[in-house]
Formats: structure tokens, C-alpha cells, sequence
């Protein structure tokens, strides 16, 4: 916690119990939490904490690049503490996000730059389907 209380403060951000909660709970999590989500599950150790509040306090992570926002398509959105461009894959029934090793699109990044000759400096890169344990229930 103290790690993260250190990078708050290095983003000029107040350290707050309900914002170390919150980023706490995003840096050691793979499910990519929607606001909600991070409020449940937060709510019976911060049960002071307003939905509101975890709201603002994801602008204010993403606005110093503490965490990034995803739109998966639903309607709301996602948030994810890895920073760095990586790709994700949605399961358009149960919409588990996970994230993919980027190391599979190594090339897409260097080929596209050079085709367009555009200078690239980010990207986001979503891929929907149908999850293992849908699929195993389809059947």
C-alpha cells in the first residue's frame, strides 16, 4: 500500500483511504472491474464510500495515467491498472475481459506504422468471442 500511496502522491493526487482502496483493489485484479463492480466490492470495508466517490476518483486515475478505461461495448465502462497498450479479448456473452500477451501482435504495431507512415502513439485493440466456459455451456 505504501507503493501505492507513493504514486499518488507522485501524480500530485490527495492520498485517500477510499483512492488507495480503489487503486489497490485495480493493481491486483485481472477481471477489469467495471465502477459498479469496484463499489460492491469495496462497499462493506468502505461502507462510507458513495458510488459517486469511485467514480471520481477513476477520472482522476485515468486523467494522470494510473489506470486506463475500456469500452468493451456495454454500458459501462472497464478499468484496468496495466497502463501500457495491450490487447484485450471480450466474451460477448458473459463479458469477461482478459487481457493477451501482446508479444502475439509484436509485428501489427511496427506494420501499420510503416504503411500509413503515421507516428503512432497508442492504441487499443479489442477481440470478441465466446469464452470457455460459455462455450462449454452452449453445448
Amino acid at each position: 500500500m505504501k507503493e501505492l500511496a507513493e504514486l499518488l502522491k507522485m501524480k500530485n493526487l490527495k492520498v485517500t483511504p477510499q483512492r488507495l482502496a480503489i487503486f489497490h483493489m485495480l493493481c491486483n485484479t485481472t477481471e477489469h472491474p467495471s465502477a459498479e463492480s469496484i463499489y460492491k466490492s469495496l462497499e462493506s470495508l468502505h461502507p462510507t464510500m458513495s458510488l459517486a466517490t469511485v467514480y471520481k476518483t477513476l477520472d482522476a486515475l485515468k486523467k494522470v495515467d494510473l489506470v486506463q478505461e475500456l469500452n468493451v461495448g456495454e454500458d459501462s465502462f472497464r478499468y484496468d491498472a496495466k497502463i501500457h497498450c495491450h490487447p484485450h479479448v471480450i466474451c460477448i456473452h458473459c463479458h469477461e475481459v482478459q487481457d493477451l500477451d501482446t508479444d502475439i501482435l509484436s509485428d501489427v504495431r511496427e506494420r501499420i506504422a510503416h504503411t500509413t507512415e503515421f507516428e503512432l502513439v497508442s492504441e487499443k485493440l479489442y477481440f470478441y468471442g465466446i469464452c470457455p466456459s460459455c462455450k462449454s455451456i452452449e453445448k
